[in-house]
């Protein structure tokens, strides 16, 4: 199954990729759809790529709904495996 993640961003780099942290996944991706984000940012993650920004609190959300679910650990697995 392949999902859009949310995710935290921790660090910009100048290639315009950034790193992101999904519960101690630490993961580059791609900015390339994205405009205007800052580290401390969640990002909806598919394959490589963040989608689009996401509010703090709905990220959360989402990911305690996953957790609740059963579903975190193979978000994280997505996230490791999606390449850039």
């Amino acid at each position: 199954m392949c999902l859009a993640i949310p995710a935290r961003i921790e660090e910009l780099n100048d290639s315009g990729n950034a790193i992101v942290n999904l519960g101690g996944v630490r993961k580059e991706i791609s900015l390339a759809l994205l405009d205007e984000v800052s580290v401390g940012d969640y990002v909806i993650v598919h394959v490589g790529y963040a989608l689009q920004k996401l509010d703090e609190d709905e990220a959360k959300q989402t990911l305690a709904a996953f957790a609740e679910m059963g579903q975190l650990d193979e978000l994280r697995a997505e996230l490791m495996e999606s390449g850039t």
